[in-house]
């Protein structure tokens, strides 16, 4: 059978551990999920913001590109379109062991097994009877330089491995199949573009610029489209790793958007 739904994926930030010379604080990895049906409306969304914008057809918005008073009518579509999103935000400099994570892709794994777990809970939990297909989703990524579509679906087989095994991996695998990963370029598809918007959405509001100032307006008005369980964001919609997180937004008036409006 088809899948019901449609999974985007992209990044903002890297992955590099060398703050102070070019590495971000933050690596974000967000998923925008919609019913297959209603995968159009993203195309949709994507022209009508290129036309308002005055951008040239066919042209793929990249959100780092853009500039401020463009992105707010892009991330405001977004908030009013029929899907859901989900951020894996990671904060690098609170990693104890980041020698771990110098293997190669080793932290977008690490992300992407918090992003499918969150994913696979919406898509178990959101089929209705009269959905089609399966209730399993089809994974469409921005192509990474230098990792292949095949080294995520062996990934994704190890973790189903372990899963089977007894290990703490939290992915329904109705939902998530291997087999059904695919990787674009960047913005190969409208919803990447979407997902590449989130993802910028929430890195902004988390990362300070070179001035040292972060801009959170974007992550607010993505509130209607973020998921929630049980009326809760955090650990869902907005997952943070690793768990001290907290701490630092106690300490830091630069995230108290969180509490504000994801609390």
């Amino acid at each position: 059978m088809p899948q019901t739904f449609v999974v985007y994926v992209d990044e903002s930030g890297d992955e590099g551990f060398s703050f102070g010379r070019g590495s971000s604080e933050w690596f974000v990895l967000s998923a925008v999920i919609t019913r297959r049906v209603e995968d159009l409306q993203l195309v949709k969304l994507v022209d009508e913001v290129r036309v308002a914008l005055g951008k040239p057809e066919r042209k793929p918005l990249h959100f780092r590109d853009l500039r401020h008073e463009h992105r707010l009518p892009f991330v405001d579509k977004i908030a009013n379109a029929p899907l859901r999103s989900i951020s894996v935000c990671i904060r690098k400099p609170s990693i104890l062991e980041p020698e771990k994570f110098h293997e190669r892709f080793r932290l977008y794994f690490y992300g992407a097994r918090y992003l499918l777990e969150r994913v696979s809970w919406y898509c178990r939990d959101r089929k209705g009877p009269r959905d089609l297909g399966d209730g399993s989703a089809a994974l469409v990524l921005s192509n990474r330089s230098g990792m292949s579509c095949q080294e995520l679906r062996q990934y994704l087989r190890l973790l189903k491995t372990q899963s089977d095994a007894g290990h703490e991996v939290r992915v329904d695998w109705s939902a998530i199949k291997p087999e059904r990963v695919t990787a674009l370029r960047p913005g190969g598809r409208a919803g990447l573009q979407v997902a590449d918007a989130v993802a910028g959405s929430f890195y902004y509001a988390l990362e300070r610029s070179r001035h040292g100032f972060t801009e959170d307006r974007y992550a607010r008005m993505l509130k209607p489209v973020v998921y929630k369980h049980q009326g809760r964001y955090l650990g869902y919609g907005l997952k943070f790793w690793p768990e001290d997180w907290a701490r630092a937004i106690g300490t830091e008036g630069r995230f108290g958007w969180l509490w504000d409006v994801y609390r």
